[in-house]
């Protein structure tokens, strides 16, 4: 029962829709904990100031 409508959107709107891909070798990383440099390059180059980009990016700072 879903259809396109006019503009491609998917219709009913509960729609759910996606690509799927499977890897029987699929290979997974861990990025760390970012540090006060890079928060504050961050910072600068979303013309934001410090304090908010640490608010934004509170869950993955570094803690000394």
């Amino acid at each position: 029962g879903v259809k396109l409508t006019d503009s491609l959107a998917m219709w009913p709107p509960a729609s759910v829709s996606g690509y799927y891909f499977a890897n029987a070798e699929p290979k997974y990383f861990e990025l760390g904990k970012i540090k006060e440099d890079q928060v504050a390059d961050f910072a600068q180059r979303k013309r934001i100031s410090l304090e908010k980009a640490k608010k934004w990016l509170a869950p993955n700072i570094a803690v000394d």
